[in-house]
């Protein structure tokens, strides 16, 4: 079945198509989740607790962009565990940073090892500047830069308006071309940058997840 099949079937109680909408969209919505929390175990939580919010209001879709719809849900997770993080504050960034079993969402399974090993090299350097960003600034470079999504898609999934949008996004992306620029010399050699205006330009292609 295609996905409104698959969403009509989950309207009316089909189980298994639901799971099958899960399987879609799992890579997704776990990428968008770690990318803004830098946290593997609570981007799984999130994950987990999106899928089940969606299944208890999957009645409640009434068309659209089932992925804007989705993101929606995923973000209200993200602010949900970045509220617990604050009553359990984590002692530093390499504590957010380990290397997990969930991160097997973020692998192409076509990349050769070096291949790999590259990447994850340089995303580990983005994502370090990725959370440095306020939260809100993170979710829309998250949303847009990561998974691509227009100005007007963003501003259907946080509910802020283009303008805000638009304002998050460039300070955003000021702040990371600037983190990437003063750490230049932690990039990988292939990508290190030359001049501070080819920051900007580093991370939007190469931090687009493969997998969502």
């Amino acid at each position: 079945m295609d996905e409104q099949a698959l969403i009509a079937a989950a309207q009316r109680g089909d189980t298994r198509a639901f799971n099958q909408l899960v399987l879609l969209h799992q890579s997704m919505v776990y990428n968008v989740a770690y990318r803004v929390l830098s946290d593997p175990d609570a981007a799984a939580d999130a994950t987990q607790e999106a899928f089940f919010s969606a299944f208890k209001a999957i009645r409640k879709f009434r068309g659209g962009s089932f992925k804007s719809w989705l993101l929606r849900i995923v973000t209200n997770a993200c602010y949900d565990q970045l509220r617990l993080k604050q009553r359990r504050p984590t002692s530093s960034l390499e504590d957010l940073l380990p290397e997990t079993e969930h991160q097997s969402y973020l692998r192409d399974p076509a990349e050769q090892p070096d291949e790999f090993l590259e990447r994850q090299e340089l995303n580990h350097t983005l994502q370090a500047g990725i959370h440095t960003l306020p939260v809100e600034q993170r979710m829309v470079l998250v949303l847009s830069d990561v998974q691509g999504m227009s100005y007007e898609e963003i501003a259907q999934v946080t509910g802020w308006s283009l303008g805000t949008v638009k304002s998050r996004l460039s300070r955003g992306r000021a702040k990371l071309r600037d983190y990437l620029w003063q750490r230049r010399e932690l990039l990988p050699a292939h990508y290190r940058l030359k001049s501070e205006e080819s920051a900007e330009r580093t991370y939007q292609p190469l931090e687009r997840d493969r997998t969502g």
